[in-house]
């Protein structure tokens, strides 16, 4: 019983881990192979220009995917407390 919830609690973890990070380093990995991309059709190697773009584009995700963030956040935490009030056996 213990071991079923610690598992379920750890692949949680992980799916949770993945929904917050997932949606923000595809669009780093596009705005990246993109930048590349004109940097190598340009071929100009100037390193503010592949730093800035993707600067800007995680600021911008950051805002955008915030309140999802915290959400799931929330979510997570209460449910892992109600879990670790299961597995303790508070009256």
């Amino acid at each position: 019983m213990e071991s079923d919830l610690i598992a379920q609690s750890l692949r949680d973890s992980l799916w949770i881990c993945l929904q917050m990070g997932g949606p923000l380093l595809v669009a780093l990995l596009v705005v990246g192979l993109a930048v590349s991309v004109v940097q190598a059709l340009t071929q100009i190697q100037e390193a503010s220009l592949a730093f800035l773009p993707k600067l800007a584009v995680a600021g911008g995700g950051l805002l955008l995917l915030g309140p999802f963030m915290t959400g799931v956040l929330r979510d997570w935490t209460v449910t892992l407390f109600d879990r670790m009030v299961l597995l303790g056996g508070l009256p």
